[in-house]
């Protein structure tokens, strides 16, 4: 370790003294007092007290959640903190270089010393010793032995990116009972930090804090099915909308003559397409004060009992009105049909073909 310190405002006289910058080992220290802001390498840092402020810190969340559940969340805060520590890493020649790197900057920032002690790429094993790890300073202050739960969370991860696999992290040897060093031997496993929370839900040790994190888990459950419902509706409200436009498009109404209205159908007629065609010829026949109304059936590919129902009502619907209807394009087929489905079209108007209908019209007027 390259043990110069270099005071960078010695160097800049010209600059103000409450702003101070040093270079300990490659890493840039700076305070901008007046700002109130200290920054390491460029990003804004702290510098805390291990022994009273860090574990004044550390003791109220493992008194507000338990030491297992504080154990994992640590770990889970290691592991999901090593994005800039995999990009340094993977700009060295190899993982042990990278590592030794990234070690000497923990070194200078109040880490402790790192060391990777062993790394077997065949088996997929990493092991590692920390010296003076700000974990087991500020616990063996506290009189406590709850591991470095963080740092191991760490190891993980960069395994995890180098052998691209899921690894877990098991702490072996603890500086808070006596020992020189925390080590570590990491390895793929299928436990994960996530599972071994939830696990913890399904147990008799939930706490307070668990029931709030899957009462908060269920509130969004809830919320995310109510936006899909939300969606859905408006999802079908305009798929309704297209479909009564396509009905709308399938059947235009003709003016064909004065008070002689023409609607040709093609394909064949739902109950909701009967709606549209009813709604929109007695809305033509208001506003056209027309007398009659010719409806062609020479497109309907299948005339069954309902499709007969759908046109009895609606030529009775349109007699409301005033106006008569003429149904035209009855085929032998379809009449054949109808005669054995029974079906009672009463006075109705029916003519073979749409000319006879207007004929039919014309000599009425």
């Amino acid at each position: 370790m390259n043990a110069n310190v270099r005071a960078m405002d010695q160097d800049t006289p010209s600059e103000s003294p409450r702003l101070a910058r040093i270079e300990l080992d490659g890493n840039e220290f700076a305070w901008n007092l007046p700002a109130g802001l200290y920054t390491m390498t460029g990003h804004p840092s702290i510098s805390i007290w291990i022994e009273t402020s860090l574990a004044g810190l550390m003791h109220g969340m493992q008194r507000m959640v338990g030491t297992e559940r504080f154990n994992l969340a640590m770990q889970g805060g290691g592991r999901d903190s090593i994005e800039g520590d995999w990009e340094f890493v993977c700009g060295f020649p190899s993982f042990e270089v990278g590592f030794e790197r990234i070690a000497a900057v923990a070194n200078t920032c109040g880490w402790g010393l790192w060391e990777l002690a062993e790394l077997d790429r065949e088996t997929k094993l990493g092991r590692f010793r920390v010296t003076n790890g700000w974990e087991p300073l500020y616990q063996r202050a506290l009189g406590e032995d709850w591991g470095s739960s963080f740092i191991a969370g760490k190891f993980a991860g960069l395994c995890s990116r180098l052998f691209e696999t899921n690894c877990w992290a098991t702490q072996t040897v603890f500086q808070t009972r006596g020992a020189a060093y925390d080590e570590f031997e990491v390895r793929p496993s299928t436990r994960t930090i996530e599972q071994e929370i939830e696990g913890l839900l399904h147990t008799d040790k939930a706490t307070r804090a668990d029931l709030a994190i899957a009462l908060q888990r269920l509130q969004r459950e809830v919320e995310e099915r109510k936006r899909a419902e939300r969606e859905a509706k408006e999802r079908l409200a305009v798929i309704e909308a297209q479909r009564r436009d396509l009905d709308a498009l399938g059947t235009p109404i003709l003016r064909v003559g004065k008070g002689v209205l023409a609607l040709p159908i093609l394909g064949s007629i739902t109950s909701d397409r009967a709606v549209v065609i009813t709604e929109r010829l007695l809305d033509q026949i208001r506003q056209e004060q027309a007398r009659y109304a010719i409806i062609d059936v020479t497109g309907v590919t299948l005339i069954d009992t309902d499709t007969a129902n759908h046109l009895i009502r609606l030529t009775r619907t349109v007699g409301l009105l005033g106006a008569r209807c003429i149904i035209t394009g009855i085929r032998p087929a379809i009449a054949q049909t109808l005669v054995a489905l029974d079906a009672d079209f009463g006075e109705l108007v029916l003519l073979a073909t749409l000319r006879d209908g207007l004929d039919y019209c014309a000599n009425r007027r």
